[in-house]
């Protein structure tokens, strides 16, 4: 049988520096002069708004004529074309969803620091949020669904969708029934770094958001980039990626069934296992090839394996743990006999499966949690779509004429060793309790 092509085979201790940093340091390279491109397409949507979103849609997506806006009415005409199945399932993923979202919007605390002097910190949601939908070779209603249904259990007053059109002006009917289904307020047939600059800056259809978030090609990743310090974004995601942990206890067909979920994705995906022995890691490759044999996307997943494909074999489940931690993957998947005490020594990846019967397919659909999440290490410092990036927080402060007595000293000495006599005065202002209201 032909060998699998993988980027990367055998013990992790064999690995050459450059080996290990290509696995480690997955940063995609950007194609020559994205940056500037999509500055230039973000500049033009800035400056000419919808006319700029048309000719785009024309150039790109082959869309003549496009309006940019889909109506509602089409949407509810999506849903009830829908399969009843699929759209049960949808209505079921986003119930789980909604549940727990709902359940991680952050409480109110407040805080007496001394007497007198008592801290509020509030949480509310965001005005106004964009979701980006994917297109291209898929229809991705699901993540229509993991951005909406979080920022309305976030309670955002309002949520928009942008989706880049297919030939027909729309984008697929799929994506149409799940806006239903969420509880978006609006949609757009937008794709690209014209989408993310409509959002960002508005345009005379599309208003201008606080937030944008959803998964997208390198173009809506740079896009995100270059408008970061403008609006919240969840984070700089790249092609999807799963790391998968086995021990002797491991079945080799679900495996292969992890590895070749991710590798359909995109030619891009990275899909790494890592075994600590070196028959089950030729008999996971053996599993593989019979999966890729079968497989309706079988030239994607090839070239993903052999890019970005790795089996490797640790000494002992202690390297198997520090490289799993120094890959930081998007996708973590434990299929070890001690898979949740494993689950509890790792920290760095966008979200973890624990155990067998946990296929990341579960979490990138139905379970509830979020499938926008942090890849090419990212997890080591971002964290997953949640309530939280449709929210802010602010504080306030109440002190009472005792407390301020008390602080005035203090606060006047520090503001007068930084030079800043008026936050002194301000202070000292203070010094002596002003009557309490009712006081003779």
């Amino acid at each position: 049988m032909t060998r699998l092509s993988l980027r990367a085979r055998g013990p992790i201790s064999a690995l050459t520096h450059a080996e290990r940093a290509a696995l480690i340091e997955r940063e995609p390279m950007a194609e020559a002069g994205v940056s500037d491109a999509v500055a230039s397409l973000m500049a033009d949507v800035r400056s000419r708004g919808d006319t700029a979103l048309i000719e785009m849609a024309a150039r790109f997506d082959g869309v003549d004529d496009l309006a940019v806006e889909v109506p509602r009415a089409e949407w509810r005409d999506a849903v009830a074309g829908l399969d009843p199945e699929v759209r049960a399932a949808l209505e079921r993923a986003a119930e789980n969803i909604r549940c727990f979202h709902s359940a991680q919007r952050p409480d109110t605390v407040t805080v007496e620091v001394e007497p007198g002097v008592r801290i509020t910190r509030s949480w509310i949601g965001l005005e106004r949020v964009g979701v980006y939908a994917p297109g291209g070779t898929a229809s991705y209603p699901s993540s229509v669904l993991m951005g909406v249904v979080p920022a309305r259990a976030a309670g955002v007053n309002e949520v928009v969708v942008c989706s880049p059109p297919a030939r027909d002006g729309r984008p697929p009917q799929a994506v149409l029934a799940a806006c239903e289904i969420a509880g978006a307020d609006r949609l757009y047939a937008v794709g690209g770094a014209g989408a993310v600059a409509a959002l960002a800056y508005g345009t005379e259809t599309v208003g201008a958001v606080d937030a944008i978030v959803g998964p997208g090609n390198r173009w809506v990743t740079e896009a995100k980039r270059q408008v970061a310090g403008r609006v919240v974004i969840d984070s700089p995601a790249g092609p999807s990626e799963v790391l998968v942990l086995a021990d002797d206890s491991a079945d080799p067909t679900l495996v292969a069934h992890e590895v070749m979920a991710q590798a359909e994705h995109d030619p891009d995906a990275a899909c790494v296992v890592v075994v600590t022995q070196a028959g089950m890691a030729e008999r996971i490759e053996v599993a593989v090839r019979r999966l890729l044999a079968e497989a309706p996307r079988a030239r994607i997943a090839t070239d993903a394996l052999a890019a970005c494909g790795a089996i490797l074999v640790a000494d002992s489940m202690e390297e198997a743990l520090r490289f799993t931690d120094d890959f930081a993957p998007e996708h973590l998947s434990i299929m070890t006999e001690d898979a949740a005490a494993h689950a509890r020594l790792l920290r760095n990846a966008g979200t973890t499966f624990v155990g067998p019967s946990a296929s990341v397919a579960f979490g990138d659909y139905m379970t509830g949690a979020n499938h926008v999440l942090p890849t090419a290490g990212r997890s080591r410092s971002f964290s997953g779509l949640s309530t939280h990036h449709f929210m802010r927080s602010f504080t306030i402060q109440e002190i009472d004429a005792k407390g301020a007595a008390s602080l005035s000293g203090d606060v006047a000495r520090l503001a007068e060793a930084e030079g800043l006599p008026a936050h002194a005065a301000a202070a000292r202002a203070r010094q002596r309790p002003i009557r309490d209201e009712g006081e003779a």
